[in-house]
Parts: structure tokens; sequence; C-alpha cells
């Protein structure tokens, strides 16, 4: 069975960093695709950055330029370094994993972002 753990999460100031990691029990490369997802409070669950088998990566455009996804194929973990955090970035993270049509989810890491 995959398993996705993530961790890093906590508070952040806004203006500051956080970053998140999530560990793969598989070969990152045995996927299609890792991503990153959120779910903030009363909204439904958004893709933030995603990285495929390739190298190709996009973001979300509410992310762009203060996010980055990156991957360590060594160890089979996807980090997703967070930038110049804002209030609306306060979200339960999610790690994913995909094959074809067949997903796997951690379990999330909160992310709360206040002075």
């Amino acid at each position: 069975q995959v398993q996705l753990v993530e961790s890093g999460g906590g508070l952040g100031q806004p203006g500051g960093s956080l970053r998140l990691s999530c560990a793969v029990s598989e070969n990152i490369f045995n996927f299609n695709a890792i991503a990153w997802y959120r779910r903030a409070p009363g909204e439904e669950r958004e893709l933030v950055a995603s990285i495929n088998v390739g190298g190709t990566i996009a973001y979300a455009e509410s992310v762009k330029g203060r996010f980055t996804i990156s991957r360590d194929n060594a160890k089979n973990t996807v980090d997703l370094q967070m930038n110049t955090l804002k209030a609306e970035d306060t979200a339960v993270y999610y790690c994913n994993a995909r094959i074809l049509r067949q997903n796997f989810w951690g379990r999330g890491t909160q992310v709360a972002v206040s002075s």
C-alpha cells in the first residue's frame, strides 16, 4: 500500500516562509505525477503545485512566484517551499501521488499564516 506522509506544517507569519515535505513509500518515478493540494476552511480542495515524472512543473496562479515544488529522487520526497506567505495560504496541505487514474493521499499537514 502506497503511503504518503506530510511534514513541516505549522504557524507562519505573513511574509515569512515554511517548507513542507512529502515522504513517499515507493520510488517517486513509479507515479505519473506528485502534487500538493490544499483545502482552506469552507473551501474546495485546490491544486497548489505538481511535478510529473518528466519533471514538468505547474503552479496555481495564486502561488506562482512564491512557492516552489521540488523532488529528491534519492530520498523519494517532494517538497514545497512556501515564501512570502499570506493569510490566504492558511489551509490543510495534502500530498497526492497519481498513477493513471489511481490517486493516493497523505493525511495532510496544517499551515496557519497569522501575525
